[in-house]
């Protein structure tokens, strides 16, 4: 390691750190090297870095849509924990990639801006929820964005406008461009504080109601067929409750799989695997992962 700190000094990386510590599963095998910039300056040295010596790099978000296999991810893994500023401007609020989309949401109403009140129970960065379309409730993303800045594959950094994100059912064109998101500004309008407040409350009952969010998970794990909603055809495949290893389908909402005895990335797959399979020859519809699986078996 000691060639990396020579090249990069001055920035958190950490050698064979186990990812599993990261994950919202609570799985997720070795990174060989996990970076934490506390700035896009650290954050572009550490690319370049890589790109020059052909070292493979990714950067992981926080980690709470995906499943990092148990031999976990070769070269740099960058998190922009530390990349979490969140700024109001008038009816506008930036938000670096970093920042909690929880926490984010929060601020809005703090703000009395409405509009992002759709996302207040969605786990997960700013970053990820740009990149994935994030929605919930009849809200999403491409509502309300109006710019992201990118880092490209690179290493140089542009702003990409929100009509020209491609925005779709949890798409947007950087999942093709290989571009990260480090920065999102979204365009909200003035409410009424108490009313806000009122509304999260409200859908966070619901998520409460509805999902098992006292074990690890990586949320909603399949995206939702037409016409059909993925937990109903699990359900009613009979698979509530069925576990592979420490991962079971959750009794408590069937689109969601749970860690609920020191599970592995490997009984995430099986179960998911076995889901689709079962699901398709019951009703004929083969489910689509909405999770990323990432990484080395």
């Amino acid at each position: 390691m000691t060639y990396l700190n020579d090249s990069l000094n001055g920035i958190d990386i950490r050698e064979n750190e186990p990812l599993k510590n990261y994950t919202y599963t609570k799985v997720g095998g070795p990174a060989d090297f996990l970076a934490f910039p506390r700035n896009r300056f650290e954050l572009v040295r550490l690319v370049k870095y890589a790109n020059q010596n052909d070292i493979p790099w990714m950067v992981l978000g926080n980690a709470s849509n995906l499943i990092v296999r148990d031999g976990g991810i070769r070269g740099f893994v960058i998190m922009f924990d530390k990349l979490n500023t969140v700024k109001v401007n008038g009816y506008t609020i930036e938000a670096e990639a970093g920042a909690n989309l929880i926490e984010t949401t929060r601020v809005a109403r703090f703000n009395s801006l409405s509009g992002f009140e759709f996302a207040c129970g969605i786990p997960g960065s700013v970053g990820g929820a740009v990149y994935m379309n994030a929605g919930a409730y009849g809200g999403e993303i491409a509502h309300i964005l109006l710019s992201a800045q990118v880092l490209t594959p690179e290493g140089d950094i542009k702003t990409i406008q929100a009509r020209d994100m491609a925005f779709g059912y949890r798409h947007s064109v950087i999942q093709s461009t290989g571009d990260v998101v480090i920065s999102a500004k979204f365009a909200l309008r003035p409410g009424n504080y108490d009313q806000i407040t009122q509304e999260m409350k409200r859908l966070n009952h619901l998520r409460q109601l509805k999902q098992p969010l006292e074990y690890p998970s990586c949320g909603s794990v399949f995206k939702r067929p037409v016409g059909h909603f993925a937990g109903q055809l699990i359900m009613e495949s009979q698979l509530k409750g069925h576990r592979i290893g420490g991962v079971e389908v959750s009794e408590k909402h069937a689109g969601f799989m749970i860690n609920v005895d020191n599970g592995t990335a490997n009984d995430y797959e099986q179960l998911i695997v076995h889901v689709i399979k079962t699901v398709e020859t019951n009703s004929g519809i083969r489910l689509e992962p909405e999770v990323r699986i990432i990484g080395e078996k």
